[in-house]
């Protein structure tokens, strides 16, 4: 039997893995479309303007939406389906979950994501060559820039934004856990990052993403064990 919501994304994109993780968490149930958007294809170009994922078809008939972008995916499931919510209670804690959606998503995006993803793997998808080291070594240090930075918020803090599981782990989560798969976190440098990425990782919402795969880039060894 079909899901009254189908979601279109690309298993290994950081953005797609949040609305994922969001409509896991929240037991939402959800059928699949698998889109290569750097192909372009015209079905999701007439979804979003864009032509990026994730997009969320939800509803049928005269009662279906469509919602583009991840911020305002995340944000609608929040309003829509709020009897699991994904958003903290106190004003404080929301306001740096939302923070932390933002930091990953613009911050580490564009300092990590823009070396480490782009050399090597948008790279293969593209058919743009080998993957240059210079840009491996500066992702690598961004990368540890941030762990540490996180390392030092989980010290005081059981999740990132507070008390509860958030929108801020949900956000961290879509992103690290992809270049985890691409075996480039150094877990071991980072115990309170590590204990968090744990935690995520071993909820029912994180099961599906530990069986994507992607032909020709194999996961890192470690990728589906929860106890690393």
């Amino acid at each position: 039997m079909a899901a009254e919501r189908t979601l279109h994304h690309f298993s290994l994109d950081p953005f797609s893995r949040q609305a994922r993780l969001a409509l896991g968490e929240k037991r939402l149930a959800f059928d699949e479309q698998v889109e290569r958007y750097w192909e372009r294809p015209d079905a999701l170009n007439a979804l979003n303007p864009t032509g990026l994922p994730p997009v969320l078809v939800d509803g049928v008939g005269r009662d279906q939406l469509i919602i583009c972008e991840t911020r305002s995916l995340l944000e609608y499931l929040e309003d829509r389906y709020p009897e699991v919510p994904l958003m903290p209670r106190d004003v404080a804690e929301r306001a740096e979950a939302r923070r932390l959606g933002d930091w990953f998503d613009r911050k580490f995006h564009n300092e990590v994501n823009a070396y480490l993803l782009y050399e090597k793997m948008e790279k293969r998808l593209l058919g743009l060559g080998a993957p240059d080291l210079a840009g491996i070594r500066r992702g690598r240090e961004a990368l540890r820039q941030h762990l540490g930075y996180l390392d030092q918020l989980l010290n005081e803090r059981e999740w990132l934004a507070g008390r509860r599981i958030s929108l801020g782990d949900i956000a961290a989560a879509g992103h690290l856990s992809v270049i985890d798969y691409i075996g480039e976190a150094p877990w071991d440098q980072f115990k309170n990052v590590r204990t968090w990425y744990m935690k995520i990782k071993s909820r029912p919402c994180f099961r599906p993403l530990l069986g994507d795969r992607l032909p020709g880039l194999p996961p890192a060894a470690h990728y589906h064990d929860l106890d690393f």
